[in-house]
């Protein structure tokens, strides 16, 4: 698992979402809106066509204020005070396309900035700022039949606790009762929980907008909490997957089969996961071989040939991550299953780093891959 570690633990767009291009000579379009996750009715933050954030706090009692994009938080976009009482600033370059976490630090203190919504990211809730994307369409909401994300709570022996999911089950899942579903687990990142699929990656609409194009065989998603926050930033080495997965495994998929109309065989169950996600997605799909025939590594790590011992057990492997990150080692460890009889795909998101836009692109091209007969 250490090969993993380095990458695993910059998990959630924390550090190459920044995407900062240091273009300071670069006239800044003043055509400023309004971000579309802000709180209602606020104004700040704004983005711009060329992909700039700028920010507008109100702190008229502090000496500094600085908004931090990225993990860590240092420097970051420096906003400065006017009569007023408000501090503003714009980042120094465009962003990356897509969603970013982000706060604010007053005179050294954390905080999060009152005009956006909350994400949770970070082991904490964070702000966040959407950056438009070019191929933002895909994950648009738009007047096609929705499908429903719905909370669960299933108990867990193991942890002694009930423990929450997210289930989403596509449209006309409550009207067509005698259909079964293939179901996809779907990991989150390190210092996220099992609403950063549906809040930060959009999961439900990217499938809705799938299912109804007609590209997609409607399947469930399965989102639940695959970490603890007593793990800290860094210590992912020595990361224990046994607990995650008898509880993912022993309770949380019969209690899936048994309240939800699935296909309950190895063949119609998926596994993925973004950066951490895929680091757990990687290890159980190598130990518990006869649950599921399809994985999916986001930003997660790889397989070598050498990893799988029974090849006709699995009928896909998807790899990805953003252009910015590991390109060839993805297209290379592909090429590799591919050569060695293994269904293997890669995907490469253009321009992007360690980030929710690498994801969300992700899932859209692994979703109509999966559960093929």
């Amino acid at each position: 698992m250490r090969q993993y570690s380095i990458v695993l633990v910059l998990s959630m767009a924390l550090i190459s979402s920044i995407g900062l291009a240091q273009t300071a000579s670069t006239k800044v379009i003043e055509d400023f809106k309004p971000s579309s996750v802000n709180q209602p009715g606020k104004d700040f933050p704004q983005v711009n066509s060329q992909g700039y954030a700028r920010f507008r706090i109100e702190a008229p009692a502090a000496d500094s204020v600085r908004v931090s994009l990225g993990l860590g938080g240092k420097g970051g976009t420096k906003l400065m005070k006017s009569a007023d009482g408000f501090w503003t600033g714009t980042t120094e370059g465009p962003m990356d396309e897509g969603f970013h976490y982000y706060h604010v630090n007053v005179d050294g203190g954390t905080f999060n900035d009152p005009g956006a919504l909350n994400f949770y990211g970070s082991v904490r809730w964070e702000s966040g700022i959407e950056i438009p994307a070019h191929d933002q369409d895909f994950y648009a909401l738009k007047a096609v039949p929705h499908g429903n994300v719905q909370q669960i709570l299933f108990p867990s022996k193991n942890t002694n606790t009930s423990r929450r999911a997210f289930v989403y089950t596509p449209p006309g899942y409550e009207k067509e009762q005698s259909k079964r579903y293939s179901v996809l687990y779907l990991q989150h990142g390190w210092g996220e929980d099992e609403t950063a699929w549906s809040n930060q990656g959009h999961a439900n609409l990217i499938m809705d907008n799938l299912i109804a194009e007609g590209k997609i065989k409607p399947f469930i998603i399965v989102m639940t909490y695959g970490m603890t926050n007593e793990i800290k930033f860094g210590g992912l080495r020595n990361f224990d997957i046994t607990p995650f997965q008898t509880v993912l495994v022993d309770e949380l998929i019969p209690f899936i089969d048994n309240n939800f109309r699935t296909i309950a065989k190895q063949s119609h169950r998926a596994m993925g996961g973004l950066s951490m996600g895929g680091m757990e997605t990687r290890m159980i799909t190598l130990n518990k071989t006869d649950v599921f025939s399809q994985y999916a590594l986001l930003s997660g790590g790889l397989y070598k040939p050498e990893d799988i011992k029974d090849k006709s057990k699995v009928k896909l492997v998807f790899l990805s991550c953003g252009s910015k990150e590991n390109p060839d080692g993805v297209k290379n460890a592909a090429t590799a299953l591919k050569n060695a009889g293994f269904n293997a795909v890669s995907y490469v998101s253009k321009g992007t780093g360690h980030e929710f836009q690498t994801w969300r692109r992700s899932l859209k091209e692994l979703a109509p891959l999966l559960f093929k007969e």
